[in-house]
């Protein structure tokens, strides 16, 4: 995060990374001085393909001018999205407080109106469930409430740290499908207990506890081919130096993904600016 996003793009390429999950805020930090143009040369200079973008919140619950402002704020991101290409967007859940019995339909109409608004730019949204909110923090919920909106351009982001550390459980897989997988991050925990871990605390794949072969196994069982994106917001890592941290990670994201890291399966992705 302590690294301007030129230093970012150049350390995916020297350490194998072929597509990157962009982090919008430092994206649009380097638009105050930069163009769009000069984002796609950057990008295309480091052999680098925007698989995804992250992350936008305030959309599920948000009214009147607080909704104005992240609805525009939205609108913004899917114009930069299209026009750089990116397939994907990550939206957090914004169920971080009690909720009332008018939350939940507001929360399906909107997530419903932002699928028919990003699909209008080429945009899908994944939904990421957090293990804290006090709605969709597990994949099962999630899931319901990416059906029950109706928008074939809206899936769930899978997020391990999420998943593991949540009340989400393995059969809730078995909602899981082709169609409703937006995006995948990878991470893993170590010598942490799960109720008190936070973001900070996340690890390479394959160095902590989690069960990473099952769950890729599962996505290849349901004809998942899209990028698994390393997402490891640990400020400890931030401290080293950025091509460190990006050929660290991309071994270790590749021997996470084992078989699946060829032509027929998921790609790995760098997660930009993280």
């Amino acid at each position: 995060m302590n690294a301007p996003l030129e230093a970012d793009f150049k350390a995916y390429a020297r350490g194998g990374w072929t597509q990157v999950e962009l982090w919008l805020t430092k994206v649009e930090d380097y638009l105050r001085d930069h163009s769009t143009a000069n984002l796609k040369a950057l990008l295309a200079e480091h052999g680098l393909t925007p698989a995804a973008a992250a992350g936008q919140g305030g959309l599920l619950l948000s009214r009147g001018a607080e909704r104005g402002v992240h609805w525009d704020l939205f609108r913004g991101r899917l114009a930069l999205l299209q026009e750089l290409g990116v397939p994907v967007l990550v939206v957090a859940v914004d169920f971080n407080r009690t909720l009332n019995e008018d939350d939940y339909p507001l929360a399906v109409a909107s997530l419903a109106e932002a699928g028919e608004l990003s699909g209008k730019h080429g945009v899908k949204l994944a939904l990421e469930f957090q293990k804290g909110a006090a709605f969709c923090a597990s994949l099962d919920t999630t899931l319901a409430l990416i059906a029950q909106c109706r928008s074939p351009h809206v899936g769930v982001c899978l997020d391990l740290f999420h998943y593991y550390t949540g009340p989400s459980k393995f059969e809730d897989f078995a909602y899981l499908n082709r169609e409703n997988l937006a995006w995948v991050q990878l991470c893993d925990l170590g010598g942490t207990p799960r109720e008190l871990a936070g973001d900070a605390d996340r690890i390479f794949p394959g160095e902590g506890d989690f069960q990473i072969g099952p769950i890729l196994d599962h996505l290849g069982a349901i004809g998942y081919d899209g990028p698994v994106s390393l997402e490891v917001l640990n400020p400890s890592l931030w401290a080293s130096p950025v091509d460190r941290v990006a050929d660290f990670g991309h071994q270790a994201t590749t021997r996470a993904l084992g078989r699946w890291n060829d032509e027929s399966g998921p790609d790995a992705s760098g997660r930009g600016g993280r």
